[in-house]
């Protein structure tokens, strides 16, 4: 995989905000994320039951890299994306041999179509919806054909900064299940599973969704040797 930097989008105030907290709290962070005993979130085992062995993945928002890690491991070409440098810099300790990028979700560096699933376990939520919506429709692109989603939303009406409890200065956006149906489809995306858990491998309640690219009849197929390549965009 080629890795290169690129230039985001200026940040909105309230993503502003949050990446200023997760910067300042990324020690409290990661001494709840990014321990070394791992438990595999429950979505993130279905999202590798429909993937094929070697597949390339992305995952959006990969904070301290436990996730990437265990990808890794598991015999995944998988790539980590996020804007909280303290937390990519802990996760290249723990992850050398996977590439973590320094990088906005709003300006993804990487070529349509490559990838065939993508991860983005509580990162969505960081962003007011209408960016959100935009995110899903790139996110769609970077997929190939039959191509997953699985991500993890907070779940609610109450979008908002987060003014107390732990790491506060965060913003939130909190879906309703029909709302994140809706703006999944405008996407392009069919849904698989969308449901509303609670307490799972965070405290609250969350929409779990599952989502494809619709598959066409034919795609093309970037392997040679067996190996899979994913090559990140010049953008």
């Amino acid at each position: 995989m080629a890795v290169r930097t690129t230039r985001y989008h200026t940040t909105s105030h309230v993503v502003a905000q949050t990446l200023e907290a997760y910067n300042r709290e990324a020690r409290l962070f990661l001494t709840r994320w990014g321990k070394p005993r791992y438990k595999r979130p429950a979505l993130l085992v279905e999202l590798l039951t429909l993937l094929p062995k070697h597949a390339v993945l992305l995952d959006l928002g990969c904070g301290g890299g436990q996730d990437v890690r265990y990808l890794k491991t598991a015999g995944y070409c998988v790539i980590g994306l996020d804007l909280t440098l303290p937390l990519l810099n802990f996760g290249r300790t723990r992850a050398p041999s996977v590439p973590l990028v320094l990088a906005d979700m709003r300006s993804l560096p990487v070529r349509s179509g490559r990838l065939d699933g993508i991860w983005a376990a509580a990162s969505l939520m960081h962003l007011p919806k209408p960016a959100a919506i935009q995110v899903l429709r790139e996110l769609h692109r970077l997929v190939g054909s039959g191509g997953l989603l699985a991500a993890t939303v907070t779940y609610g009406t109450n979008s908002r900064i987060l003014e107390q409890g732990w790491i506060p200065g965060r913003y939130f956006a909190r879906w309703r299940k029909t709302e994140l149906a809706r703006a999944l489809r405008s996407a392009g995306w069919e849904i698989v599973t969308l449901k509303v858990v609670t307490n799972q491998e965070r405290k609250g309640r969350w929409l779990n969704l599952l989502a494809r690219r619709p598959p066409v009849e034919s795609t093309r197929c970037d392997r040679m040797d067996g190996n899979t390549r994913v090559c990140l965009s010049k953008r």
